[in-house]
């Protein structure tokens, strides 16, 4: 339903029509193949089914698959407005008869190797439009298929279903390995849902963007009666009455807005964007004319009493995504709802967003799969193998809207050691090639993760893969927020849970691995053990680096004491009536993963600290000499030799903290007032602020 009443929002300066084309998706039955007309330059079927490419075609267009994603690739996102699916909506309608059939943007590109299908279940416009903005995105991580039911036709909501059923059917005969995707956008929701309660045993993955389940409890019901009585020569104001309940103009408005645009050229291309949606909204009644209205919502009424009474059945994953000023649906109560009834369901709200969620700006859809861990190529996840690096529009969003000013406020320095022992400003002294380990000391809170994460993709296109709590990764933590929150872009930058089998296979890809021995007990230290190391007594990790010849590159960074002052421990905190039992009650179901270590850094109860914002000074990071396992065979055989390298490494990051904590006294714009004042000369931009000399 999404698509209905979209706003039409034209960029500044538009003066082109953008092309849109579309390749025939060949699922089919017996029908025959349909006959083509153009798409502003490109084949559309129109009459008939589409027949689906033979297993052979497909084989032979997997030769040109791509083999990976490097870091800060392109995902095109933003670069597409709704005026694109105003535009391809518009031809697609001029000559649109005939049964349901698949298409295939040509936009989505050629997907990675062993991409799974992705298919596309529109809302009441049934264009199989609603895509249009996250095309681009997610044909590098699927094979998407999208659905396009013609203005006139008429099929039964539950013969859409058995269409549906027929290409999952056939994809799963093709790929029983994979899984496969049902993406519903509103009716599209209940028509997911339909297909997934009677196909309990084949692996699907659900997407539920404001699914219409709940249009019983719909806030427009009492209008129903009237659209159907209105006369024909008054249908035309339906869409625009409709369509200031459908969504965010504003948020529409804000898909090709840059963020770091000064404010008046952003209000300045909004208020263009804008004024390009009065003219445009007669469209929306060639979308859906008068009939055809009437027609959607009589399927809807049965679409949503035909899902619900399946619900029961259904196997799939789930991912509900729910818009809180969604003034159409209850969407937001409808995904609780659902979470409760279905037996696995992650739910994702959009407190902002109205009921064009996926039309409208902000995160692109392949993201909020990837943050949810709902991308697999097989029948189990797997965070290493099924790992997307992220996109720059994903880190231009992070650093922009996720961390804020942080980086700002920390003015991070970053230093290296060559191999000659020279430090230098910057990584240079940093191996450009993996497998690499780097092992270092744990900021209170894990402050320094933010900035060390920027730095490697920006200088080295590096996506440092870290290896974090398996709490993170628990249900507890979903629990804990059903926004899309840090948590999730924890996933997105390359969290995995800390385990001897995830370093395993991380080192063994040649990735660029992130370890803190101290974990999460020297991330949540106690008051005066600022800067010490707590680690175990057992070398975890250098033989394993052994193993692969990785390099190892021990570092420091400084610069907790500068940013908050702790005020409580646990230690305090475990004084305190009541609060002692909440933590006592967190820790009693935590994940339990050094059973077999003694001392500081064994399994003890954690919890948060309580901490005082100071004025900001300075973050500072130095990496130390680069350590060169490969050839090292005696790691691997004798304890001893492996111990001493352990000692060694724990040394090379003590000296390296110190180093700082010395050198830092000599930085002339270490308090955030003197760095402002210099950016105001020199902006960062041209001329990064300086520093110390090493």
């Amino acid at each position: 339903m999404a698509s209905v009443t979209a706003f039409l929002l034209s960029p500044v300066g538009a003066g082109t029509r953008h092309r849109f084309g579309v390749r025939a998706s060949l699922y089919g039955g017996s029908s025959a193949v349909a006959a083509a007309s153009t798409v502003n330059g490109a084949s559309v079927a129109v009459n008939g089914s589409l027949v689906r490419e033979e297993p052979k075609e497909r084989l032979l267009r997997g030769e040109e698959k791509k083999e990976g994603l490097a870091p800060l690739w392109d995902d095109g996102y933003g670069r597409r407005s709704v005026e694109d699916y105003f535009v391809a909506a518009k031809d697609m309608c001029l000559s649109d008869g005939g049964p349901p059939r698949w298409f295939c943007p040509l936009e989505c590109g050629t997907p990675l190797t062993g991409s799974p299908t992705l298919l596309f279940l529109p809302g009441m416009d049934g264009t199989g439009l609603g895509l249009t903005l996250h095309h681009q995105a997610l044909g590098k991580a699927f094979e998407v298929q999208c659905l396009h039911i013609p203005v006139h036709d008429r099929t039964p909501f539950e013969d859409l279903v058995k269409l549906v059923e027929e290409a999952v059917k056939l994809e799963y005969a093709l790929y029983p390995n994979k899984p496969i995707y049902l993406v519903g956008d509103s009716f599209g929701g209940c028509l997911a849902l339909a297909v997934a309660a009677r196909n309990p045993t084949v692996d699907l993955v659900l997407i539920l963007a404001n699914p219409a389940t709940s249009f019983g409890r719909s806030q427009l019901q009492p209008l129903f009666p009237i659209m159907e009585s209105l006369p024909d020569e008054l249908h035309v104001v339906i869409p625009f009455l409709l369509s200031f309940v459908m969504g965010d103009p504003v948020k529409m408005a804000s898909v090709n807005v840059g963020n770091k645009l000064p404010p008046a050229k952003k209000i300045e291309q909004l208020s263009y964007n804008l004024t390009a949606l009065l003219p445009c909204l007669p469209e929306l009644a060639n979308i859906i004319p008068r009939d055809t209205l009437l027609w959607k919502l009589k399927l809807l009424k049965s679409a949503a009493a035909y899902a619900n009474s399946r619900l029961h059945a259904v196997r799939a994953e789930v991912l509900v995504l729910a818009s809180g000023k969604d003034n159409m649906l209850p969407s937001k109560n409808e995904a609780q709802r659902l979470a409760g009834l279905l037996q696995n369901c992650k739910v994702r709200n959009f407190k902002d967003s109205g009921h064009t969620l996926l039309l409208e700006d902000g995160i692109g859809l392949l993201t909020i799969i990837k943050g949810t861990c709902m991308y697999r190529q097989s029948r189990r996840h797997d965070l290493v193998r099924d790992f997307i690096p992220p996109s720059m529009t994903e880190y231009r969003y992070a650093m922009d809207q996720v961390v804020g000013s942080f980086r700002s406020v920390t003015g991070s320095v970053f230093f290296s050691t060559l191999e000659d022992g020279k430090i230098v400003k910057g990584l240079s002294g940093v191996p450009d090639e993996g497998p690499v380990l780097y092992v270092g000391y744990h900021m209170l809170l894990g402050l320094e993760l933010i900035s060390l994460t920027d730095k490697f993709l920006s200088e080295k296109g590096i996506a440092l893969r870290g290896i974090a709590h398996p709490e993170l990764f628990m249900p507890k933590v979903e629990s804990m927020s059903s926004e899309f929150s840090m948590f999730d872009w924890v996933k997105i930058f390359g969290g995995v849970p800390v385990s001897a089998s995830n370093l395993f296979k991380l080192l063994s890809t040649k990735s660029h691995v992130l370890l803190y021995p101290g974990g999460a007990r020297e991330a949540l230290h106690f008051k005066g053990e600022e800067y010490k190391l707590i680690w175990p007594d057992h070398p975890e990790f250098v033989r394993m680096a052994a193993r692969f010849g990785a390099t190892i590159v021990p570092f420091g960074a400084v610069g907790e004491d500068d940013i908050a002052e702790l005020v409580l421990d646990y230690n305090d905190l475990m004084k305190i009536p009541i609060v002692n039992d909440e933590i006592r009650n967190m820790n009693r179901d935590s994940v339990k993963f050094r059973h077999e270590l003694s001392g500081e850094v064994a399994n003890q109860n954690l919890s948060l600290p309580v901490v005082l914002p100071k004025i900001p000074g300075r973050f500072y990071y130095l990496f130390g000499k680069p350590i060169r396992t490969k050839g090292m065979d005696k790691l691997l055989k004798d304890r001893e030799i492996a111990n001493k390298m352990y000692l060694q490494i724990k040394s090379e990051v003590e000296s390296n903290l110190n180093y700082l904590l010395k050198k830092r006294e000599e930085d002339p714009y270490r308090n955030i007032i003197d760095r402002k004042i210099y950016q105001i000369f020199y902006p960062p931009e041209t001329d990064p602020t300086p520093s110390f000399k090493p």
